[in-house]
């Protein structure tokens, strides 16, 4: 959905694997964009949403494949630049009358390739030489160009790694600028956007607030909202925004279900003591563990948690009175991995796959829904939050609930709180709470034999994540120095009753998720 007043580029979604990295690369050039299925899109949609430019992404199939992903060709004719990526530009060639065929030799990975400068997205970048490395993914090629296209960009296998038509201002590259192994890739893309669409690059947090405060308040009316606070950073963002937008007629619910970190339910209550915000603590321990009893499916128990918060927020409303709205700080990788457009359904997040149909409010507001996760923390900071909550720690909704693999206990849920409190202290007192993206403690389903003394245990196994990510969309694992990791194992097997074996996690996202359920 086009930000009011806000540059606006469209990303039609082919299938490709590397479609939510372009909108980052576009956000990061200051422009706002969206990502759409080609399924979803039509000549008068774009029409009505009227953007700057279009970009093509990539995808899996060839152009002359049975049910292969098309748009109508009369985009081309509507006067909007166009960027075509891999797919994309080979859909580009054949719709234009070019041909695609399938590369003798197939090209992945890093590729020395060739520019022409005289194409207006190359000849910008003073940096950019004749050569320089670009990242390739794909076994068929643009063989015949278009009419009034001209090459620019090849490599030894590829006769055309790059075409451009100026006059008509469609582009297409064969390789993928959204990947930082592209060299130039994000300047490649700041040109297009800003030399050929002629996007300026308004996209701020603090013009994204005034247009947010203004749609709240448009959608608002004179209602009420009530809003599911966790502590976490994207409700306490979110919260902060209604609260400039709406003042008292917002009342912040925080649903203790039992499953935060140790001591988190009295920190969360503090850190909001003092805002002017009707602040509510429900203690729901006993109706969530009672809801997830003998439960050990991890889709089960996010569906179970997400069913059991709207209960809790409708039993609180009614005790409120008249409450409309109800406010979710619901953000975009949320949105992706729940299964958008053609995207699979990674893992249902209680605030998007979890909710349930008949929800008793008139809608639900979720003004971060387009905002990926550095960007909601520069909004936190662009509304005055502290960086104790800013930068908190993420922590997903289901809370630990989601970090006990297997059946949940009040016994287990002790053992997880006491050893991941353990986990933090030492990656805080080593000094690499600011530079790790997320680190916490999962609680395993298995057991294994260990010896403590001279007697033989039979305990629970624990396993520490850590990662290193911008986005949350894709991630690596954090090295830790072993140092810390053999303090973090000794300091937990010694002071955690029940644990006696401690692993670590060394799986990238992907092809792992960053938690464990």
């Amino acid at each position: 959905m086009r930000q009011s007043g806000h540059e606006y580029v469209l990303i039609i979604d082919f299938g490709g694997q590397y479609n939510q990295l372009i909108a980052r690369r576009v956000r990061e050039c200051n422009v706002f964009c969206e990502v759409i299925s080609y399924k979803e899109i039509s000549l008068e949609k774009i029409k009505e949403l009227s953007p700057e430019g279009i970009i093509f992404t990539g995808g899996p199939q060839s152009v002359y494949g049975e049910g292969a992903p098309t748009i109508d060709k009369e985009i081309f004719e509507m006067g909007i630049p166009v960027l075509g990526i891999c797919y994309g530009s080979q859909l580009m060639a054949y719709l234009l009358g070019g041909s695609v065929k399938t590369c003798e030799t197939s090209e992945y990975g890093k590729t020395d390739t060739y520019y022409d400068k005289s194409c207006p997205i190359f000849g910008s970048i003073s940096e950019l030489g004749e050569s320089a490395v670009s990242w390739m993914s794909h076994t068929d090629y643009i063989a015949k160009l278009p009419a009034g296209f001209k090459t620019a960009a090849h490599t030894d296998n590829c006769p055309t790694a790059a075409m451009f038509d100026e006059q008509r201002k469609l582009y297409a590259v064969q390789f993928h600028p959204e990947v930082n192994h592209t060299e130039y890739g994000r300047a490649m893309l700041d040109s297009f956007l800003k030399n050929v669409c002629g996007c300026k690059g308004d996209w701020t947090m603090e013009k994204y607030a005034e247009t947010a405060i203004a749609d709240i308040r448009r959608q608002v009316g004179d209602g009420k909202v009530l809003l599911g606070l966790s502590g976490g950073v994207d409700s306490s963002v979110l919260a902060a925004l209604l609260s400039k937008a709406i003042g008292n007629r917002l009342t912040c619910i925080f649903v203790d279900h039992g499953f935060m970190r140790k001591n988190e339910g009295d920190e969360v209550e503090q850190a909001f003591a003092d805002w002017e915000v009707n602040f509510i603590r429900v203690n729901a321990k006993d109706r969530f563990l009672s809801k997830l009893e003998g439960i050990s499916d991890p889709e089960t128990k996010r569906k179970l948690i997400g069913e059991e918060f709207i209960r809790v927020f409708e039993s609180e409303a009614a005790k409120l009175g008249r409450v409309d709205f109800l406010a979710q700080g619901t953000i975009y990788p949320d949105v992706i991995e729940s299964g958008s457009g053609d995207a699979a359904v990674i893992k249902s997040h209680h605030n998007v796959g979890g909710l349930p149909k008949d929800i008793g409010f008139k809608g639900i507001i979720e003004p971060l829904r387009m905002l990926f996760k550095d960007e909601t923390r520069k909004l936190g900071q662009e509304l005055g939050l502290s960086d104790t909550l800013v930068k908190r720690q993420p922590f997903p909704g289901p809370g630990l609930a989601i970090r006990i693999m297997g059946c949940i206990t009040d016994e287990k849920l002790t053992i997880l709180q006491d050893a991941d409190l353990i986990f933090r202290e030492e990656i805080a007192k080593a000094g690499l709470d600011e530079s790790i993206g997320q680190y916490f403690a999962v609680l395993t389903d298995n057991r294994s034999v260990g010896v403590m003394g001279d007697f033989r245990t039979y305990d629970h196994t624990l396993a520490l994540r850590a990662v290193t990510t911008t986005d949350f969309m894709t991630a690596d694992f954090a090295r830790i120095p072993y140092e810390v990791l053999e303090k973090c194992s000794a300091r937990i097997v010694n002071e955690v009753p029940n644990i006696n074996r401690v692993v670590y996690d060394i799986t990238t996202k992907p092809p792992a998720t960053i938690e464990w359920e």
